[in-house]
């Protein structure tokens, strides 16, 4: 139990034994004291004084004094502040805390276990995995083990979008240039060459826009009149009516993706337990718009293409099937949910995408919720911030996209040149030493990538990432793996409970270790690994604070020795976990 739910009930008998009143502990507010004020944790006087009509100077002396006199195992001191009761936790709190707890940390789950459906990733297969994928993709992982560790049974699911246009670009620009280049005539990774000609399309056609304009066409006409565009609209017509040269060549092509996707996801650490294809879901809509045709939430236009009035929810209309009869991204999506519903009957359907698609997001709710469906409340959309490079965003089809693959083999390159350069490689044979690069330079992407809200755009910067100092993941695993080599060289007594009294830095980071669990129930409430990046972090921080202001190996006394070296594999035990939350191996040495 952590120290707040334990405060809790204390603080509610309290005032019943002061005042014959009853509280709820859902109405205390406990929260940790500020740095300026004496003490650990602050109970903040407000939330009950109008109830007890007494001045919250009056009442929180009374109460402080009881809880001294009451539970002098948990309290040693208080003092009042303008309402708020900041209060001093015991040595032999934390010393039974650290007894308890050193040699695992466990966790504890907040509320009722549900089955939750993730959707993350979500590629089009027409391009490799690139930055902004790998925000989408660690963000979606990494709240899939946060949800795990709060005992929640986790399904996660992965939509690719391998039909369409933009995928039958890439088909005819291979088709038109590529001479029957394959991934193994040419040695290059199957996602990165159907990638290649993507680009190569819109170069091409935009020298034939130029082309079209030089004759006389608006830039308007030329776009859609260009060669290769109307025969990229050509395949796709082809592929929509089965023909069987174009299907083939599109399995070939997304066959070459997939294998390239795999690759990236293997050496990323990630997966799911399902793929869903929008090639195989895209028709699965149409019975929604029969349905809602027939409920009246749906209404058909002169054309023949059917729509949904949402104006009086704040929206517009939207269209969610075509004149001929073809559904939109709406309609599929809305397919989808059911498929995935059908599955997993899930209490909660998580969507990691972008905040481009939040109108998107809200639209496929609503409609969800207007047809009936059971699952329609339990959809979230998990709404995250594009990542830009300092230079502007990316775009594909101009090329200045950044490629997953080739962003981790630079990451790899910086993290050798900065660790040979504070002279850390001697006793790692070069497979060790292959291994280390690798685990720091995704550390340091993973940590750059999720250290930020959520809901916030973020600018990576590749440097700044992988720096050894500051708010960092390298940072972190540096600090970990010199506490396993303090480790090594020394021996816990298991035996030998702790009794000294405890010093600031020592207490401090006591306090804060004890709050891992608090954290990691808030993070995986919000959806926000942010949240374990900046605690784990501060953790870092403050035992690099401590290791420097006291000696573990010339310790005051054997006692101090054990005290620190127990504090020191509970920090790296939780250093490793909440690490592990994100996705971030931590080395034993570095």
């Amino acid at each position: 139990m952590s120290i707040v739910a334990e405060l809790k009930p204390v603080i509610v008998s309290t005032l019943k034994s002061l005042y014959n009143q009853d509280f709820k502990e859902d109405t205390i507010a406990i929260n940790l004291t500020k740095p300026e004020f004496e003490g650990d944790y602050t109970l903040v006087l407000f939330s009950f004084i109008k109830q007890l009509k007494s001045n919250p100077e009056v009442v929180g002396k009374e109460i402080g004094e009881k809880l001294i006199a009451d539970y002098p195992h948990l309290f040693t001191a208080y003092n009042v502040i303008k309402g708020f009761l900041n209060l001093t936790i015991s040595d032999s709190y934390w010393l039974k805390f650290l007894d308890q707890h050193y040699a695992h940390v466990k966790t504890e789950h907040a509320g009722a276990a549900k089955k939750i459906m993730l959707e993350y990733s979500s590629p089009n297969t027409n391009k490799p995995l690139h930055l902004g994928h790998l925000r989408n993709i660690f963000l979606g992982w990494s709240v899939s083990e946060m949800l795990k560790a709060q005992g929640h049974e986790v399904f996660k699911s992965c939509i690719s979008n391998d039909r369409g246009i933009h995928i039958c670009k890439s088909m005819i620009a291979w088709k038109e240039f590529a001479n029957g280049a394959t991934p193994e005539s040419t040695g290059i990774k199957g996602d990165h060459l159907v990638g290649d000609y993507y680009v190569k399309f819109g170069e091409e056609h935009k020298k034939q826009v130029a082309a079209l304009m030089e004759e006389g066409m608006s830039k308007e006409e030329a776009e859609k009149n260009a060669p290769i565009m109307k025969a990229a609209q050509q395949m796709l017509v082809d592929w929509e009516q089965g023909n069987a040269e174009v299907v083939a060549l599109w399995k070939q092509m997304n066959g070459w993706v997939y294998e390239g996707f795999n690759q990236t996801y293997t050496r990323i650490g990630a997966d799911f337990d399902k793929n869903y294809y929008e090639s195989e879901t895209y028709l699965l809509g149409k019975a929604f718009v029969q349905d809602g045709l027939e409920k009246g939430v749906f209404y058909k236009k002169e054309d023949g293409s059917v729509w949904i009035d949402l104006t009086a929810d704040g929206l517009d209309e939207k269209i969610v099937q075509r004149k001929d009869g073809t559904s939109v991204y709406i309609t599929q999506d809305l397919g989808l949910a059911d498929e995935k519903y059908k599955d997993f009957p899930y209490d909660e359907s998580i969507y990691v995408i972008a905040d481009e698609q939040n109108y998107h997001m809200k639209v496929l709710k609503l409609i969800l919720q207007k047809l009936g469906k059971p699952y329609a409340d339990k959809i979230h959309h998990l709404s995250y911030g594009m990542v830009e490079l300092p230079t502007g965003r990316m775009k594909t089809r101009e090329g200045t996209v950044v490629d997953a693959d080739d962003l981790l083999d630079e990451l790899v390159k910086v993290a050798a040149a900065k660790t040979e350069e504070l002279g850390k490689v001697s006793g790692f044979t070069e497979s060790e030493l292959n291994e280390l690069y690798e685990t720091i330079a995704l550390g340091a992407l993973k940590f750059f990538l999720l250290r930020v809200d959520p809901k916030k755009r973020m600018i990576f910067n590749p440097e700044e990432s992988i720096d050894f100092h500051g708010f960092t993941g390298p940072f972190i695993q540096y600090t970990h793996a010199r506490i396993r080599s303090v480790l090594r060289n020394e021996t816990i007594k298991n035996d030998a409970p702790v009794t000294s009294e405890l010093l600031k830095l020592e207490k401090e980071l006591l306090v804060l270790l004890e709050q891992f669990n608090i954290t990691l129930q808030q993070a995986a409430a919000e959806f926000n690994p942010s949240l374990i990046a900046i605690y784990a972090f501060n953790v870092a921080k403050l035992y690099n604070s401590f290791y420097a202001a006291h000696s573990i190996r010339n310790a005051e006394s054997e006692e101090k020795k054990q005290l620190r070296l127990k504090i020191s594999q509970l920090t790296a035990n939780t250093i490793a976990e909440a690490m592990r939350l994100l996705g971030i191996k931590v080395p034993e040495r570095m």
